[in-house]
């Protein structure tokens, strides 16, 4: 039985920051709705998280296979390709009945769409992988039943929502978006303007009313209680608002991730909140607070820098960032990643990239078959915040899509990302390489439909049989992946330190298991030009073990010309003239000394 005494009274002091007078009888309905739900959610594995983790993000119906359920569809494609054992955590993105953005626009939290399944197609996939859930907390559908009781004028909705009107104030508030902040909608008591950060269907909540506090906890514990091991906050920055100010990053955003924290670590341990903050780093990271907020965060400027590091030829970025990017406080890591369901945002490149390799790096994306989404600053103007394009498509030469140059640019691209020090994330559309998707794009007219095709089982299975470049890459990352959650160097929370190269295309990186049995050095070639391996970096130390040969699924990422590789290949710690990283390649090395 749940004994809640020292939660209770930090329940109580985080509801008295966030309500005043009100806070303590708020916090007497919170501890009752956790006295409830404490009783039915099932205790988690102790261990937090190790080298196994890896997260798989993919919709609910990414696959399909006629009238089936897509859940089904899911988990019989997840299982016939051995991904089993080696996916640790599946991130489903919303798979609830929606009006827009793909399912970030909630009509109804508590349900899963009837073309995808059912709860119980969603515990089944529990059952083989860890669950990923989104709580889509900052606004929800104006279809759902809570924004139509407020256009009724019924008691507590009316509260529900933030009335505004347009004031000189409002110019602070941070833009995520270029559409208006208002929207006007007609109630029974008339017209009123709503706050809507994202869009026109996405009705901002009003956490200054109590009660919409009290409905989002319990349906984060109603997630819990089916089996989600992640709660992801989205865009949880602008939670709270307060006119005049800029109504992103509040404290009071802070307390109720605390507050989220606090019940989570008492009720379901093991539990971890992901908060989605696309904003600068040092904004990103505050979201760990003094190890009291999330367990995790997205490292945003990966995907960018390393992008624009390949494209340009140049590493320096990249390497300053991840030397000064620093660890995070105990208990907490970063989520790594490439690709998403979202663009590649560029927010967070401020103070990170100068400005003409900013500029550099949009030119190259749209000249490669990518769109620019921007959002409104606060002069006014509009500024671009995320590439859409997948990020196969990004690391192509125009001239020559699907070379082996380009196969393996994108290969070491996710090689180098499943290294880094925290939690990797994989996109389904990395796994097997997809292309742009035009075609997506003119049927939906939105920019992010480019990087989120869905395939037809029959197609897909006919893809991943062939000898494509979808069914090579597939097979490659699967070895990566299977390489890669066997180093206990690869530990989330393993030491991770950024080495110099001499060189301006290689980007190195050490880890080291924490009892120091295992080190393993992990140097990038984002060149166009193969680059021996720097003789200072091997220096009173010798290689042990080439982690990535001599296996024929990744011979690309040593050969400049082949695509099946040759299982006989001479590693490249044994070849007797020194070891040469190609143009885009990448090793894995385990040393010693």
């Amino acid at each position: 039985m749940w004994s809640g005494g020292g939660l209770a009274d930090r329940l109580r002091s985080r509801l008295a920051v966030l309500y005043g007078p009100m806070g303590a009888a708020v916090a007497e309905r919170v501890i009752q709705l956790v006295e409830r739900y404490a009783r039915r959610i099932r205790p988690r594995r102790k261990t937090v998280w190790d080298e196994r983790d890896i997260i798989l993000i993919t919709y609910g119906d990414q696959i399909q296979d006629g009238k089936r359920p897509t859940l089904e569809v899911l988990e019989e494609f997840l299982c016939s390709q051995g991904l089993v054992g080696l996916i640790q955590i599946l991130h489903i993105l919303p798979f609830f009945p929606y009006s827009s953005d793909d399912g970030f626009s909630v009509i109804d939290y508590r349900q899963v769409r009837p073309e995808l399944g059912t709860w119980e197609h969603i515990r089944r996939l529990g059952e083989r992988f860890d669950l990923m859930i989104d709580l889509v907390l900052n606004h929800v559908s104006r279809k759902s039943e809570y924004f139509q009781r407020y256009l009724a004028r019924e008691e507590p909705f009316v509260r529900f929502f933030i009335e505004a009107h347009p004031d000189p104030a409002l110019v602070h508030v941070v833009r995520p978006r270029a559409s208006p902040l208002l929207t006007p909608v007609e109630t029974k008591a008339g017209r009123r303007y709503v706050w809507t950060t994202f869009s026109e269907d996405q009705i901002d909540w009003n956490y200054a009313e109590p009660q919409v506090l009290l409905e989002m906890l319990d349906i984060l514990l109603f997630y819990v209680e089916q089996g989600a091991r992640i709660i992801r906050l989205d865009a949880i920055a602008y939670l709270w608002k307060q006119i005049g100010t800029p109504c992103i990053h509040l404290p009071e955003t802070h307390e109720v991730v605390k507050l989220f924290r606090d019940i989570l670590d008492t009720v379901a341990p093991g539990t971890l909140l992901l908060t989605e903050t696309n904003v600068p780093h040092i904004e990103n990271v505050s979201y760990f607070g003094q190890g009291d907020e999330a367990h995790l965060v997205y490292q945003f400027p990966l995907p960018p820098l390393l992008l624009e590091a390949f494209l340009s030829g140049r590493g320096d970025c990249l390497s300053s960032y991840l030397q000064t990017a620093g660890t995070t406080p105990v208990g907490t890591t970063v989520v790594n990643f490439t690709a998403s369901h979202d663009g590649i945002g560029v927010r967070g490149l401020e103070d990170l990239l100068p400005e003409e390799r900013i500029q550099f790096l949009l030119d190259a994306v749209v000249a490669r078959g990518g769109l620019i989404s921007r959002r409104m600053a606060s002069d006014g103007s509009q500024v671009p915040y995320e590439l859409n394009i997948t990020y196969y498509s990004a690391l192509a030469d125009p001239e020559q899509p699907d070379s082996p140059d380009h196969v393996r640019r994108f290969l070491a691209s996710q090689a180098f990302m499943l290294a880094l020090r925290g939690i990797p994330a994989v996109y389904f559309h990395s796994l097997v390489a997809t292309p742009n998707d035009h075609d997506g794009v003119k049927r939906t007219g939105h920019n992010r439909s480019i990087n989120r095709r869905k395939f037809q089982l029959g197609e897909l299975t006919k893809l991943l049989q062939d000898d494509g470049v979808p069914a090579s890459v597939f097979r490659a990352y699967r070895r990566l992946i299977e390489i890669r959650i066997s180093q206990p160097a690869f530990h989330p929370e393993a030491p991770q330190q950024v080495l110099p190269t001499g060189s301006t295309s290689l980007v190195a990186i050490e880890r080291q298991s924490f009892d120091r049995a295992q080190q393993v050095l992990v140097i990038l070639n984002v060149g166009r030009e193969s680059v021996r391996v720097p003789e200072h970096l091997l220096r009173g130390r010798r290689v042990v073990r080439d982690l990535l040969a001599p296996l024929p699924e990744l011979a690309i990422l040593r050969e400049p010309n082949s695509l099946s590789g040759d299982e006989t290949q001479v590693p490249l710690s044994d070849q007797p003239n020194g070891a040469v990283i190609p143009a885009g390649g990448i090793l894995w090395w385990e040393i010693e000394g």
